[in-house]
């Protein structure tokens, strides 16, 4: 029976267990558009919650508000999105035309660096946001917003 199962099962196994595989690595690699359109979407999220930052500050404080959206933000800045930026996502269109310049293609040293310091600046946010020192919140604010314009400066094509 050994003999047998060896002889005609052992290798339908082995072609069932290559075509899952093959289906997985297939899973693993999403499409460019979709590339495109998860790195919009992340980034219209941190827009979102630094307008509900700003507002907050500068108008009627809400300590709660101004917690949730630094929260928001650093989880983001700390979800991996230099892995957006795959090779073949240079061009095209997800939502709408990527404005991502060549530049962030070709400098991932200079990339890296300046999501590492969005990702630093939106964690000490989050923890001075649980404070609710206003102005410290605003300094703080304005460091994030610095490493932003910073980014935007070197790798986003003008609109």
């Amino acid at each position: 029976m050994k003999a047998r199962f060896k002889k005609i099962l052992a290798p339908s196994l082995a072609v069932v267990l290559l075509a899952a595989s093959v289906a997985a690595v297939a899973q693993q690699a999403p499409k460019p558009e979709n590339l495109i359109k998860w790195r919009q979407s992340a980034f219209q999220l941190v827009a979102w919650n630094t307008g509900k930052i700003k507002a907050s500050v500068e108008g009627q404080y809400n300590k709660d508000e101004v917690q949730r959206a630094a929260n928001a933000i650093a989880a983001i800045a700390n979800s991996g999105l230099p892995g957006l930026f795959a090779a073949g996502t240079e061009q095209g269109k997800g939502w709408h035309d990527t404005s991502a310049k060549p530049e962030v293609f070709k400098d991932a040293k200079r990339f890296g660096e300046l999501n590492a310091a969005f990702a630093k600046e939106a964690g000490e946010l989050a923890t001075v946001s649980a404070g609710g020192d206003v102005a410290a919140i605003k300094a703080q604010f304005g460091k994030l917003q610095r490493t932003c314009k910073s980014c935007h400066d070197d790798f986003k094509s003008k609109d």
